[in-house]
């Protein structure tokens, strides 16, 4: 079990899918126990009650032994209460010990599994959009969940539970070998057959439950994708309930197989190394009783000896499973440390500096940018063996596993790698840029690069003369106001949402964002007002309703700058109209980029900027760019020919 040499140790405890034997270095596990560091003081206190636990555990068949050979034949009375008071009080007294024990050895487990979820939530959180675009969200809830609580194991559990064993059975066999050591070496004679038995029933119990974390995140994944409301509405629209149905059917049998597969795998286990004990144990008292017959030792010596022996191959099947359990928790700790150990693509530089106010002067130059994808970026695949029905695969066109290794370039109807080449134009503080293209020719790309949602693969974006990458992400963020294509909205209520952009607004201010979204009338219309629930990413309402409550929640977070990605584009005319009328007043005096799909919000622009295949083409002002005869007014004669009337 254990290897040394080199210039390092380990325990080759488990395989992976091609047989080959991987370790747990001393490195991984340092880092495990890291986490249990904060809890030294209640692991110390845990250890001290296995100590008092074990020795008291140790001293049951003392006492029935002094009862058989001393107190029953000489018919001493008082020796008999005490001994019978004896077998009480331990009892309770490792009773309640174990409570206690329980207690602090919850508070350990559980604070793991606290501080491995935090560390990882907050991980998420720094990671770059690129990362979820490429990860599946089941998978990332079967790491915060399923590995967590694995992980936890290890020390709330398994590492315990080996030092409880190994406790037991030293001070199991040295009081073993004081009473007879011919005895307890008979009784050891059995130990190479556990080793045995847990190394060959135990790699099948370990592989089963790899094959059960697996299936399990598979099943979370489809869960995740499914049960969402878009996914809900996605599938009740081509009436596939019953192909999803069936799909779950299958991943759910998945993982009730594996669960039977370890269950019977499991008690085959355990009933080979019962079938062990029981053998051992036969010889003991076989040889024993002879012991006793030719006056060796006493009746009581051979009972005592009996309840140690099981009380030392409990402990010792239990240690014969623990690589096993071990291995199980190192690969849970694995699977968490992967995705805390992911480099961040967007971060702050070591000198990026805090920006309090900004005028709002935007400058991109030569910027161009590809939605490459680089592994160490993103989460391993999820090996998983047999799987036939990869609806990812059906839709997307890929052979990939569905933890999504490669990713479609997000523009592909252009057909083209790049999605930005050699982007270059200076907005001026306070004014107000129209992006004009055709569908899939970098507009929303370009106003990703300005939060710093990417950064560009090539050039640099300014801000004020700064370098966006030496300005800090928060106090960026605090600059910028921004309403994607998707509105987004908690499954909370409007004044949730609202507050989303200024924690410490008032109602007033509320009433205010939303009077200039033009949604304060119908937010007050609801039965319940600024506290109704909108529902799971606000679709109890209508696309429209959701676009203004977003702009409110821009106008409410009074950014500098502002980026409008088709704002408007679900508003009827006359909404559209009074939104126009709020965004003139809100735009005053900030730098605006808005992606224009209606007439209106070109005629107001200071500039256009028309992009074709990740290029500017164009540029200019909408006289302009109609006398040039080109993209845009090819454009203007079809994309914006309806809107003619409200010019």
């Amino acid at each position: 079990m254990l290897h040394g040499g080199g210039g390092g140790w380990g325990m080759y405890i488990w395989g992976d899918d091609e047989g080959r034997q991987k370790k747990v270095s001393r490195a991984l596990l340092k880092r495990v126990l890291g986490y249990a560091r904060p809890y030294q003081g209640q692991i110390i206190m845990l250890l001290l009650t296995i100590l008092v636990t074990t020795a008291l555990g140790l001293l049951n068949p003392l006492i029935f032994r002094d009862l058989i050979d001393n107190a029953l034949p000489t018919g001493d009375v008082g020796r008999l209460n005490v001994l019978a008071l004896g077998l009480v009080a331990l009892p309770v007294l490792t009773g309640l010990i174990r409570v206690y024990q329980r207690k602090v050895n919850s508070n350990i487990g559980e604070g793991v599994i606290y501080d491995l979820r935090v560390s990882l939530f907050e991980h998420m959180q720094r990671m770059s959009i690129r990362f979820f675009t490429n990860t599946k969200t089941g998978e990332l809830m079967s790491r915060l969940n399923n590995d967590v609580v694995g992980a936890q194991r290890a020390i709330g559990t398994t590492i315990v539970d080996i030092i409880t064993n190994i406790i037991t059975v030293i001070a199991t066999l040295a009081i073993m070998l004081t009473m007879e050591w011919r005895l307890t070496v008979l009784g050891i004679m059995v130990l190479p057959f556990f080793i045995i038995a847990a190394r060959r029933l135990g790699g099948r119990l370990r592989d089963i439950a790899r094959t059960q974390m697996e299936n399990n995140a598979q099943m979370n994944a489809m869960m995740n994708e499914t049960l969402n409301i878009s996914g809900a509405l996605l599938v009740k629209l081509f009436g596939r309930g019953n192909d999803e149905v069936q799909r779950f059917e299958g991943r759910a049998a998945d993982v009730r197989d594996a669960g039977i597969a370890q269950a019977v795998w499991g008690s085959r286990f355990f009933v080979v190394i019962g079938m062990v004990s029981v053998v051992g144990t036969a010889l003991v008292y076989w040889v024993g009783g002879h012991l006793v017959l030719d006056g060796v030792f006493t009746v009581g010596t051979i009972v005592a000896f009996g309840s140690y022996l099981t009380q030392l191959y409990g402990p010792l099947q239990a240690l014969t499973n623990a690589p096993v359990d071990f291995a199980t928790s190192m690969v849970s700790f694995e699977r968490v440390f992967e995705v805390v150990d992911l480099p961040l693509e967007i971060a702050d530089r070591p000198n990026a500096q805090v920006v309090d106010k900004v005028r709002g002067e935007l400058i991109f130059d030569h910027v161009s940018f590809r939605y490459e994808v680089k592994e160490e970026n993103l989460l391993s695949a999820v090996n998983r063996p047999g799987r036939m029905d990869n609806v990812m695969t059906s839709l997307s066109g890929s052979s990939k596993p569905a933890s999504g290794k490669t990713e479609k370039p997000a523009i592909s109807h252009q057909a083209r790698e790049t999605a930005l080449e050699e982007v270059s134009f200076t907005i001026q503080p306070g004014q107000l840029t129209a992006l004009v293209g055709p569908s899939g020719a970098g507009k929303t790309t370009l106003t990703y690069l300005i939060p710093r949602l990417y950064d560009p693969t090539e050039g640099q974006i300014r801000l004020d003369g700064r370098d966006l990458r030496d300005i800090t992400l928060d106090s960026l963020a605090a600059q910028i106001g921004m309403v994607t294509q998707e509105t987004h909205l908690f499954h909370d209520t409007i004044r949730t949402n609202l507050l989303y952009a200024r924690a410490d607004a008032t109602q007033a201010e509320l009433e205010a964002a939303a009077r200039a979204a033009n949604i304060h009338d119908f937010i007050m219309g609801m039965p319940a007002g600024y506290d109704t629930v909108v529902g799971e990413r606000g679709y109890r309402l209508s696309g429209g309703e959701k676009q203004r409550i977003a702009l409110a929640r821009v106008i409410l977070k009074n950014p500098r700058i502002l980026v409008l990605d088709e704002a408007t584009s679900h508003l009827d005319s006359q909404s559209e109209a009074l939104i126009q009328d709020a965004l003139k007043t809100v735009m005053a005096g900030r730098t605006s980029i808005v992606i224009a799909h209606r007439l209106s919000t070109i005629l107001a622009a200071d500039q256009i900027l028309v992009l074709d295949r990740g290029r500017v083409v164009e540029h200019g002002t909408h006289a302009d760019l109609l006398a040039q005869g080109g993209l845009y007014a090819h454009l203007y004669e079809t994309q914006f020919n309806s809107d003619r009337e409200l010019a």
